[in-house]
């Protein structure tokens, strides 16, 4: 049987492609680590609302735009395993790649770029700035981004628990394709109704709301299982001897060891199949 690819395949950033949160980061920093850690988890966890805790939280750091380019860094050194890799074999298979995220723009979008992403297929939460704070009085002209600090941001479905399907159907259009999304939190999982498959991640943290609620999900600290999910086990053959070849080996060699379980049982039926077939089609059986 042949599993399906999915021709549209939409991330979650934090947590999903980066270890870390890059609000709690941004509190850990002003020194209000626990405070906003506190109210990122239950947004995360799905016990309260991400509208309810969006503002609540930049309002407790108050960043400065220095303080949140810094997150590009981090971001940069805590990305997930293997998610470069991933992205750019789904791309060598003809899969467009998307990330959507309640994280700040400005270092999501450079992440994403980082990773391979177009920027045009990346969205994120914009700020502003009240260009009166900092030391503006002198060089006004000259001033340095970095000191000025956080005004506001800028409402959307992107600050909602429940937006993110909006935004899958903005950015799938009317182009064809099935579409996929994986991510760790309940805003994610909310935004299932808009795709074909979604798949819970839980190789940074898991999040027993997304555990229980998700089609499939990946336990692996890896995001290569995903891989052979978006575009197929038999699809992986393409790989073959390409610079892909060992990212797509990887991934059915995590899925052979439970990296992913499955809470439907049509799914797990239908994914086994096709991983028998594309065994048989690499290792035929003698005559």
């Amino acid at each position: 049987m042949r599993w399906p690819p999915y021709k549209h395949v939409f991330f979650d950033c934090d947590s999903t492609l980066t270890t870390v949160e890059g609000i709690d980061a941004l509190a850990e920093a002003a020194g209000k680590k626990w405070r906003v850690e506190v109210l990122t988890r239950a947004a995360m966890d799905g016990e309260l609302e991400l509208e309810d805790v969006y503002a609540k939280r930049l309002q407790a750091v108050r960043p400065t735009q220095g303080q949140v380019n810094e997150i590009r860094r981090i971001y940069k050194h805590n990305v997930v395993e293997d998610a470069a890799e991933v992205i750019a074999a789904l791309q060598t298979l003809g899969h467009q790649v998307y990330i959507i995220s309640g994280g700040l723009a400005e270092p999501v979008r450079e992440f994403g770029v980082f990773l391979g992403v177009p920027p045009e297929n990346i969205r994120a939460v914009d700020l502003r700035y009240n260009t009166l704070t900092g030391r503006w009085w002198e060089n006004p002209n000259e001033r340095p981004n970095a000191e000025i600090r956080y005004l506001d941001y800028d409402d959307g479905a992107l600050t909602v628990s429940d937006g993110k399907a909006e935004i899958v159907r903005q950015l799938r259009g009317d182009h064809p394709g099935r579409a996929l999304l994986i991510g760790d939190g309940n805003s994610d999982l909310l935004a299932s109704r808009a795709v074909d498959l979604f798949v819970g991640y839980g190789g940074v943290i898991t999040r027993p709301r997304v555990l229980a609620k998700a089609p499939c999900f990946i336990h692996s600290p890896s995001l290569a299982p995903l891989l052979a999910l978006a575009a197929g086990p038999e699809a992986l053959q393409q790989l073959r001897h390409t610079p892909h070849e060992a990212i797509g080996q990887k991934s059915l060699n995590l899925i052979a060891t439970g990296a992913i379980t499955f809470q439907n049982e049509r799914l797990k039926t239908k994914f086994s199949q096709a991983e028998q077939t594309a065994h048989q089609t690499v290792h035929p059986r003698p005559h």
